[in-house]
């Protein structure tokens, strides 16, 4: 199957250039597309999407300055490389564009040699981008790339608010040894995908995956309203998707899955961990350590969703809850107060 042709938005004021550079790209094979001013080609990019641009500088309405400066400002175009392509004179001009984020300056009238050249080495480097945040995003949810993307990437973390679940498959080990692995790396696989659809509904970020077991957060690296409620409202979804998938399970005569569930919240540090070469986005603090020992609780309470009393504040009155009582838990300090989430 052929590769989609590359798509181009030409810019420029007069229809004489913008005819001519849109033959040349074509004849190179790629996609073309004109805009008459900076404003409508802003308004095309907020309407399609474009691999790459050729400006033009001196035009009405907007200039290509003004249209850098805009490109600059939208996270969703900064990959996109621009190359101008002007009359207007001057080192100091070109220096303001490329300052301004253009991948390239081609004097008019434009050489079609160097065109072809700086269309293709262009479109390489974006490429190349491409992949790698395709490949970062396999690797990493949408939360923590934008936070890469706008901050930038350092080890350390910083303190927050924030909810942490634990979810756990009751008795995946009796499932796994009474299949094949490869039936049970599908099961895993639709695992996942069912869970993850839940968590990403309401914000929550997976930081940790150790064989059936997940570790998420809520609330870091972006900001959430209410993290305890999210974290609540995910687990709840996550019940839920279980219980339908258990009746295609039986259907098909397929082992059941039982999830165990614990939630808590508080403070805790978030951050990059690891080296310059290899790091991973998690968190860390006692409220982290409290969650995993709330969904290990989960099998001796014989309930699927617990809750420590931070979590059940938070979430307020309109959660249904039964309390446990206070558990003293291996590696925490002092009885707590844990409740069952009822299930709806």
């Amino acid at each position: 199957m052929a590769e989609p042709k590359a798509r181009l938005l030409i810019v420029d004021d007069n229809r004489v250039n913008r005819l001519l550079l849109s033959r040349s790209v074509e004849l190179l094979g790629y996609e073309a597309a004109v805009a008459e001013n900076g404003r409508a080609a802003m308004e095309m990019l907020g309407k399609g999407s474009y691999d790459l641009m050729l400006l033009d500088i001196e035009m009405p309405v907007m200039d290509g300055f003004e249209v850098l400066e805009a490109i600059s400002r939208a996270p969703s175009l900064q990959d996109m490389p621009v190359i101008v392509t002007s009359s207007v004179e001057g080192v100091e001009n070109v220096v303001r564009c490329i300052d301004l984020g253009a991948e390239d300056y081609l004097p008019k009238p434009v050489n079609p040699v160097l065109l072809r050249a700086r269309l293709g080495s262009s479109l390489e480097k974006k490429r190349l981008r491409d992949e790698q945040k395709t490949m970062l995003r396999r690797f990493a949810t949408s939360e923590v790339v934008q936070d890469m993307q706008e901050s930038g990437f350092k080890l350390g973390g910083r303190r927050v608010h924030a909810s942490i679940l634990f979810c756990d498959i009751r008795g995946f080990t009796t499932i796994s040894e009474r299949q094949s692995p490869e039936d049970t790396i599908e099961l895993l696989n639709i695992y996942y995908t069912l869970m993850f659809e839940a968590i990403d509904q309401h914000g929550g970020i997976v930081t940790l995956m150790i064989g059936d077991g997940l570790m998420v957060l809520f609330g870091a690296p972006q900001p959430l309203d209410n993290p305890a409620a999210s974290a609540v409202a995910a687990a709840q979804d996550m019940q839920a998707i279980i219980t339908q998938f258990n009746l295609e399970q039986n259907a098909f005569q397929k082992p059941e899955l039982r999830l165990g569930i614990g939630i808590a919240t508080g403070e805790v540090v978030a951050g990059f961990a690891g080296t310059q070469q290899r790091a991973t986005y998690t968190c860390i603090g006692d409220k982290v350590n409290l969650a995993s020992r709330l969904e290990g609780h989960t099998k001796k309470a014989s309930q699927p969703i617990l809750v420590d009393a931070a979590t059940r504040a938070a979430v307020g009155d309109n959660l249904s809850c039964k309390p446990l009582g206070d558990v003293k838990f291996d590696g925490i300090s002092g009885p707590v107060a844990v409740f069952a989430v009822m299930q709806e």
